[in-house]
């Protein structure tokens, strides 16, 4: 068994992508013990949706960061649970809009609340101040 190296200098506990992917494992944690009815892909997709409406189903993955071929399969499953429905663009036939069902809005209604919570428990270790400092710290290394 090789031994530790006392002057490596590349610490994992230190690295920003273990720690991220940690804080999410977290809040990931934090959102299936609380939204059991939707994955976090499909949340996401609905609440972006609700916030701007019909959408093309590669501006719908453009905007919520997520690939075609995992756009495609979330949109599919939300359409069989009867959340979501697509159609032809008006305006562009080769290009295919999803838009929200009633039942969406319904299910995003009741969820609001619980995903609030999600947010506050995942930052429940900060104080107030700091959570606005990570959130903005967050969006400045994404360059928004």
């Amino acid at each position: 068994m090789a031994q530790a190296d006392q002057e490596f200098d590349y610490l994992l506990d230190e690295q920003v992508g273990f720690l991220l992917r940690q804080v999410n494992q977290r809040h990931l944690s934090i959102f299936t013990n609380s939204i059991k009815d939707l994955t976090p892909t499909q949340f996401a997709t609905l609440a972006k949706m609700r916030e701007i409406g019909a959408v093309s189903q590669n501006d719908l993955g453009r905007q919520t960061a997520m690939d075609a071929a995992t756009m495609k399969g979330v949109v599919d499953r939300l359409s069989k649970r009867g959340l979501v429905c697509t159609k032809p663009d008006p305006s562009d036939q080769r290009r295919i809009l999803v838009e929200l069902e009633p039942l969406a809005y319904s299910l995003l209604d009741e969820m609001l609340e619980r995903a609030h919570k999600i947010s506050d428990e995942t930052l429940a270790p900060l104080k107030k101040a700091e959570q606005k400092q990570l959130i903005n710290l967050l969006k400045k290394v994404l360059d928004r």
